[in-house]
């Protein structure tokens, strides 16, 4: 019998069913939040220029059966051959849905195969929304003209490509410490979702979440925040 691709229900935060891969390893363009699992060890290893700590790597960290099914997912799909190949992955794997559908809680668009197969797979899939936060810009942009309108992008800043964000215009998602910085920056801060799912083309806020490295800025961010009452944790997401 073919391996599928093991998919994740919906959570506290996410409402909706989700794929994920391994963080860090699937992430070519990550930069302020990279961090991935050793493989070996399974301990974290923050990114040398990382602002703060990925929280998906974090829960592959702690929870073995999170790391496993990111790891499986990941290898299934780099095994595939042609767009093809994984878009034929991705139909037999996903269940037909009429409710918005998150690529990636985990891990990134690895390469553009494999962003040209989620574009294909969106296309054959028109009555249904799939959306994404990205740091794979360039693979986005190379297709900037032909992505489906069920396909709602985001882009993550803090990558290494962000001058992309700027020179296309890109819907962008932006990582922020406080509530205070989301407001200085006017930009709503998503709790659930629904700013990403929606394909307006408005920018929003994400309050910093997740374990973050002791002493560090992030980490002092995530103590007031919780001195504060500021809701931003959420329960891990598989």
């Amino acid at each position: 019998m073919t391996a599928l691709l093991k998919i994740s229900p919906s959570n506290a935060k996410i409402g909706y069913e989700s794929l994920s891969l391994l963080s860090g390893y699937s992430c070519p363009f990550a930069l302020d939040c990279l961090a991935k699992v050793d493989l070996e060890t399974y301990k974290i290893i923050d990114g040398p220029d990382a602002l703060f700590r990925c929280f998906s790597a974090t829960a592959e960290a702690a929870f073995p059966s999170v790391r496993r099914q990111r790891q499986h997912n990941f290898d299934l799909l780099k095994a595939c051959d042609s767009i093809d190949e994984m878009v034929e992955l991705l139909t037999m794997s996903i269940r037909p849905s009429y409710a918005p559908f998150r690529i990636h809680v985990g891990g990134e668009f690895f390469n553009q195969t494999y962003f040209d197969a989620w574009c294909e797979y969106a296309r054959q899939n028109p009555n249904r929304i799939f959306y994404a936060y990205t740091k794979s810009l360039p693979y986005w942009v190379a297709r900037i003209d032909s992505i489906p309108a069920n396909l709602s992008l985001t882009a993550s800043r803090g990558g290494r490509m962000d001058h992309l964000i700027d020179e296309h215009g890109l819907k962008e998602a932006v990582v922020v410490f406080s509530e205070a910085e989301a407001e200085e920056k006017n930009l709503e801060i998503d709790h659930d979702d629904s700013h990403a799912v929606e394909n307006n083309g408005r920018s929003f806020a994400l309050l910093l979440h997740g374990t973050q490295k002791a002493k560090s800025t992030a980490s002092d961010a995530i103590k007031a925040m919780k001195l504060n009452g500021t809701k931003f944790s959420y329960a891990k997401s598989a």
